[in-house]
């Protein structure tokens, strides 16, 4: 019988993200943002079941039965601590686990400019940081509330589902609760907090129109509030914010954020060119008169153009970070075509900079000789 335990070792010891457990196949980890399937036999349904009740509580498998899933959170001794979510799928038992290191990551080492450390002395508005799933949006939200907690004397209230980073009392107090344990939901955790003399709140994760509305109240109530969104892009997330509202009030909440919004960080994270770890690739909005008025007049898509030329502020595109990682060849040229927004306009930018990339061919060459390639999964990708 596989322990779970060895398996974890496993996945701290070769710093893998995830770990994938189902029946029919070997574990699998992803390493470097890959699935990499371990040399073991295949697990069993009595396997992921064993492997399964080992670290899950009652609570949480009573609701894996009555509601076919369940997340939770749980610390492996002082090694790191991993997000669960198991689940049902074609009537056996899955699970994936996330690794959240133990260590809480500075401003500077998740490689945000210092202008965001100035953002979060700020008494109020809303900071969000967006990107897709695994794009390390929990580190980040993670490091800037270590940032307050270590600086200021704040009252710090965080809300997730479930709790990932463990922040102790610094120079602030920090309140952690956890959706489903300590309070029903987002929405509610959000009023309720507003009761409990908040400086700052962290909202884990903005799923539904109650949360986000519930968040830019408290964001207007003059507290520092932080959330995600599974966005990319800041003129994206402001365009997601609005369309989760009916038609009759997207006017007025256009209001409410150029007034309420402070700050939109999208991130990605693509693996280092020397092929150990990944980098952050961070696209930053921070509002301004101008942007404020934009989002008010519906301009979203001008944002950008605001973006790229507000880099006194501390502002940047993904496009250009993506260009800047690879002109310090921290990444390939292969991936930051791949993560970036506008390819064209990336490979303008290589061209002009008559920089090399894989072999010492131009960005041109490259471009023209390489061909369609096929991930594990068959589907054509262009490298």
């Amino acid at each position: 019988m596989m322990q779970i335990d060895k398996l974890l070792d496993l996945v701290i010891d070769k710093g893998a993200s995830d770990l994938h457990l189902a029946v029919g196949t070997p574990p699998v980890v992803r390493l470097q943002g890959r699935l990499r399937a371990l040399n073991t036999p295949p697990l069993s349904a009595e396997d992921t079941i064993a492997l399964m009740k080992s670290i899950t509580s009652e609570r949480c498998q009573q609701e894996l039965a009555e509601h076919g899933g369940t997340d939770f959170g749980f610390s492996f001794g002082d090694k790191a601590r991993f997000r669960v979510s198991v689940f049902k799928q074609k009537g056996f038992v899955g699970m994936v686990l996330r690794q959240i290191s133990n260590k809480l990551l500075s401003i500077d080492d998740i490689g945000l400019p210092p202008a965001v450390k100035t953002l979060l002395t700020r008494p109020r508005g809303m900071f969000l940081v967006t990107g897709p799933t695994g794009s390390g949006k929990s580190t980040t939200l993670a490091s800037c509330i270590d940032f307050i907690n270590a600086d200021l004397d704040c009252h710090i209230i965080t809300f997730e589902d479930p709790i990932e980073f463990y922040h102790p009392h610094k120079k602030s107090i920090v309140t952690q609760r956890e959706i489903g344990v300590d309070v029903g939901s987002f929405d509610e955790a959000i009023r309720r907090a507003l009761r409990q003399d908040p400086d700052v709140i962290l909202v884990g994760e903005m799923r539904d129109l109650e949360t986000i509305s519930a968040a830019i109240t408290a964001a207007e109530t003059g507290h520092l509030l932080f959330g995600t969104l599974h966005t990319m892009g800041a003129a994206e997330t402001i365009n997601r914010i609005v369309d989760a509202f009916p038609t009759n009030q997207q006017e007025q909440v256009k209001t409410q954020l150029s007034q309420a919004l402070m700050c939109v960080i999208s991130q990605t994270l693509v693996s280092k060119a020397e092929g150990s770890g990944r980098v952050a690739a961070h696209e930053i909005m921070v509002l301004t008169p101008a942007i404020a008025h934009l989002i008010r007049e519906g301009k979203i898509f001008r944002i950008n153009s605001e973006i790229q030329t507000g880099a006194r502020y501390g502002m940047q595109l993904m496009d250009d970070c993506l260009f800047e990682h690879f002109r310090k060849r921290r990444i390939k040229y292969q991936d930051m075509m791949e993560h970036c927004v506008n390819p064209q306009e990336m490979l303008s930018k290589v061209k002009e900079s008559g920089m090399a990339v894989a072999g010492g061919a131009t960005a041109a060459a490259q471009a023209a000789a390489a061909p369609a390639e096929s991930d594990t999964s068959g589907r054509a990708k262009k490298r």
